[in-house]
């Protein structure tokens, strides 16, 4: 599926509209404005495709978040380009959340258990997905990978699932998996222009953590810039400036996490 995108922002639609379904979470409704596509001589043939694909994905989606609400469980699909320091974040919060909170995480890479062997041994169950194992080597998690993880995580046990989505600032954004929120880890050495040019990944997000801030004083980024251009897109994203380097600021992010958690329980099944 990586080879087919959804751009909801393409230059040939009105998406005001669209950007507050997506705010609002409202993963029921199948969302069938799949873009652009009459550049392509396929381009009918195309829309047929993307269309099916989506279907497919959003059905799977809404068992998937079944499966979370008939076990009780909060789900939060983690975002991030390569590199952002999204497993460092994911770490830090297993350490503070340990005994506490009862954590499963689904970790999606291409390849190696790299990432989810440096989660291991915080208490949390850890699935792996690797995309490069019969799922076509893909940038992104999407619902039925998600779903194959589910079933190797002791859901009746647990009150979080954090999705650590593949690295890539593009097709993540793009497929529900059944989260509840999803959350971005943007690192201050991407640039501050980066909202501008991946809006889908930002306007998504219903929080953002802009890491790696202990580098500032290094660094020619400017970080008002940042933010105004991050309000363009999405302007009702919580901000959280975080290192995970240091643990500046994850305090916050570890609260955010235990709020959506007794929200999600207090809601009526």
């Amino acid at each position: 599926m990586g080879r087919f995108h959804v751009h909801p922002d393409g230059v040939a639609h009105d998406h005001d509209d669209e950007h507050e379904h997506d705010h609002e979470h409202d993963h029921d409704q199948v969302r069938t404005d799949v873009g652009d596509h009459s550049g392509y001589e396929t381009g009918r043939e195309r829309v047929v495709v993307l269309e099916r694909i989506l279907d497919e994905n959003d059905r799977t989606a809404a068992a998937n978040r079944t499966d979370f609400r008939d076990a009780s469980v909060c789900a939060v699909n983690v975002m991030s380009s390569p590199g952002a320091g999204k497993t460092t974040v994911l770490r830090r919060t297993l350490q503070q959340l340990q005994g506490q909170v009862r954590v499963g995480v689904v970790e999606g890479d291409i390849e190696t258990s790299i990432d989810a062997d440096r989660l291991s041994g915080l208490g949390a169950a850890i699935a792996l997905v690797n995309t490069g194992n019969g799922f076509g080597g893909e940038c992104h998690l999407d619902a039925p990978m998600v779903r194959s993880a589910l079933a190797r995580l002791p859901l009746a046990d647990l009150d979080l699932v954090l999705v650590e989505n593949v690295g890539n600032l593009v097709c993540p954004a793009e497929f529900d998996v059944g989260e509840h929120a999803r959350a971005m880890v943007f690192s201050v050495t991407e640039g501050e222009d980066k909202p501008l040019k991946y809006p889908v990944m930002f306007r998504s997000a219903d929080l953002v953590l802009v890491n790696k801030v202990d580098l500032l004083p290094h660094l020619d980024f400017d970080l008002d810039a940042f933010l105004g251009n991050l309000r363009a897109v999405n302007p009702s994203a919580t901000v959280l400036l975080v290192s995970a380097r240091t643990g500046e600021g994850l305090d916050d992010w570890v609260d955010w996490l235990r709020a959506r958690v007794a929200d999600w329980a207090a809601e009526p099944a």
